[in-house]
């Protein structure tokens, strides 16, 4: 997993923004429990890279930090890619370790002409990936049009059900479905479940299993 914040050096408030990033990535570590074999780590003062157990987990990963900064107006674009290790995993920090995939990965996060957040680099099967970048780029389609109201009910709504979400957001039930719906949240559940399988599929092909 990699990823990077988005025109981070043009924040008014640095200082304020690092330290939400920062949260955010402790938060996705804690989360991510015993899937996450090397921590997600902060390289170069707003990129990050860790290892996942499985492609899965590591989409997992992307989807909630992804959430959490688009909570808080934060900008930022992934990578998911199949690594195959050649030295020892770094369970402390995401260090010190090379393999096939990992350059790869890093050239498909540094082309600033995507505007994709979401990119796969899956050399095993480059039809795959090419689904799950078109995939990832509705995603990142729906999640652009959002207004802040459709924002906090879609990303809500990942967690809590209908009545009890509405009912702490102040509003109808009906309401909340009318907000859902100009949201997109049907095609975007459905998007984020067709990628969650092709991952899991994947983990099977290449034999990754969660510890």
């Amino acid at each position: 997993v990699m990823g990077d914040l988005i025109a981070s050096e043009d924040a008014t408030a640095v200082r304020a923004l690092h330290a939400r990033f920062n949260a955010a990535i402790d938060w996705a570590n804690r989360s991510g429990g015993a899937g996450v074999m090397s921590p997600l780590t902060i390289t170069l003062g707003d990129e990050f890279q860790g290892v996942a157990a499985t492609l899965q987990g590591g989409l997992q990963l992307i989807r909630g930090l992804r959430a959490r900064l688009l909570a808080e107006d934060i900008p930022c674009r992934f990578v998911l890619g199949a690594v195959r290790l050649e030295t020892p995993v770094n369970p402390a920090r995401a260090w010190t370790m090379m393999g096939q995939g990992l350059a790869a990965s890093r050239r498909r996060l540094e082309d600033k002409r995507d505007p994709n957040a979401y990119r796969f680099e899956i050399p095993v099967d480059p039809a795959v990936q090419g689904l799950m970048d078109a995939l990832g780029a509705g995603l990142t389609d729906i999640e652009t049009g959002w207004t802040d109201r459709q924002r906090q009910v879609v990303l809500a709504s990942q967690a809590e059900a209908a009545a009890p979400l509405a009912a702490r957001l102040g509003m109808s039930v009906q309401t909340l479905y009318k907000i859902r719906r100009a949201g997109r949240y049907d095609l975007y559940e459905r998007q984020w479940g067709a990628l969650m399988a092709m991952t899991g599929r994947l983990d099977q092909v290449l034999g990754l299993t969660t510890p």
